[in-house]
């Protein structure tokens, strides 16, 4: 499990050994885990953000694209 991307906003968690993300919605407390093809597409959907568009407001915007709908609340046990 690696940490490769965190905003004010959002958390990628990688991991690697499943070919994984989890996305992080801090603000919304919410979460999603994506793997397989949605993984490899969020992966491409980050890298061809123009390297001079590629900011953390673009990736955030990004990242609030994938959770809309889909993230779940974040749980405590």
């Amino acid at each position: 499990m690696n940490i490769v991307y965190n905003s004010e906003h959002y958390a990628i968690v990688a991991y690697p050994t499943r070919s994984a993300f989890e996305l992080v919605d801090k603000l919304g407390q919410r979460t999603l885990f994506v793997q397989g093809s949605v993984a490899v597409g969020l992966r491409e959907a980050i890298d061809n953000i123009p390297d001079d568009e590629r900011d953390v407001e673009s990736i955030d915007s990004l990242l609030d694209d994938y959770c809309a709908g889909a993230a779940r609340p974040i749980t405590f046990h």
